[in-house]
């Protein structure tokens, strides 16, 4: 699969894609493709649990005993070109010797020699290819290099000023390769330098849909603050627990009531209303007063209200006794005593 990278709120995020159809027989598309974002991080805690000096200097040791086999192996193979070549060479001598005018023995024992240096190459072919299948042996600058990472490469690699250059070239020092498998799960199987392997499922990286989806634990919380608060309100309260929307980026009162109104979500004065609270109009039929009398009394404390919205628009709960009294003589207003409930809501004015 090859990499590429793209950029996702000031950070570079890769992606890994298969284009074999397109690059081999110029058939559009790909295979798959995958973003590289929490793989890249799930291998990278991998690296750091993997990297110990215990851990490598087993990983040596394995790696010592592989290039030993193979050098067994190298041996026998070699051993088996050689016995091709003796054989061959026994042919072509009896071929030499033969009568030329006895063509039919002359023919036979061409044919031998045919075959013997048919098996020559054949042993050759096989020789060499043993050979770039071999693990290859580290060496001691190879060796010291690599359990110099032991110590170096968390703090290098947690660097903010070490390049992903450098941290391919720390990789290819310690994976072989990483098959990458797409199902119900995101399956990854690592290959370390020395032969061990690691082996993790995640799940599946979520669309650029999923990604610009807001939870649905936050709907639920802005939901359960809407019998409370106001849109900036919760916004500020969203923020000051470090919840982020969907983009990483801070809440706005514009925000909470988009996410209102696409998740069909009753706004404040709907529940308000349903709870029993009255409009300012309701208030000022019911005493039979004018709009300015309402907001007065809210203003001095006569009637309790809880705001709307974030423009200054109130709801008024009804006192349960003591209403409003006004004096026709004067024209003036004066309160008389209102007892409300020892409950008090937050927003009540």
């Amino acid at each position: 699969m090859t990499v590429r990278y793209h950029t996702y709120h000031g950070e570079s995020v890769p992606n890994y894609w298969c284009g074999r159809a397109r690059i081999n027989a110029g058939i559009p598309g790909v295979c798959q493709t995958i973003h590289g974002g929490a793989l890249d991080d799930a291998i990278e805690r991998v690296l750091v649990d993997a990297m110990t000096p215990l851990a490598l200097e087993v990983a040596l040791a394995v790696q010592s005993e592989l290039a030993a086999r193979a050098d067994e192996a190298d041996r026998l193979r070699q051993m088996q070109v050689e016995r091709a070549r003796y054989e061959a060479d026994i042919a072509q001598r009896r071929f030499m010797r033969v009568d030329p005018d006895n063509r039919l023995v002359a023919d036979a024992l061409e044919a031998e020699w045919n075959d013997r240096l048919r098996a020559v190459a054949a042993a050759q072919e096989a020789y060499e290819q043993g050979r770039k299948e071999d693990v290859r042996v580290i060496s001691d600058e190879k060796r010291a290099e690599i359990m110099a990472l032991a110590t170096d490469f968390p703090r290098l690699w947690r660097d903010p000023a070490t390049s992903a250059r450098e941290k391919k070239r720390m990789i290819r020092l310690l994976i072989v390769d990483v098959t990458l498998s797409r199902k119900d799960t995101l399956h990854a199987d690592i290959r370390f330098t020395g032969g061990a392997t690691h082996s993790l499922d995640l799940p599946l990286p979520k669309s650029c849909i999923e990604l610009r989806t807001t939870e649905a634990g936050i709907i639920r919380e802005i939901d359960e603050l809407l019998d409370t608060y106001t849109d900036a309100e919760i916004a500020d309260l969203m923020n000051e627990r470090g919840v982020r929307t969907a983009t990483m980026r801070p809440f706005t009162r514009n925000g909470v009531i988009r996410l209102r109104v696409a998740y069909r979500l009753k706004n404040r004065r709907t529940r308000l209303i349903e709870a029993g609270l009255l409009t300012p109009d309701d208030v000022a039929k019911r005493y039979g007063v004018r709009l300015t009398t309402v907001h007065m009394w809210r203003r001095r404390g006569l009637l309790r209200a809880h705001p709307v919205n974030d423009k200054g628009d109130y709801l008024y709960e009804i006192p349960p006794e003591g209403l409003p009294g006004k004096f026709a003589r004067k024209g003036a207003y004066q309160a008389q005593s209102i007892t409300y409930p020892s409950q008090i809501t937050r927003g009540a004015i």
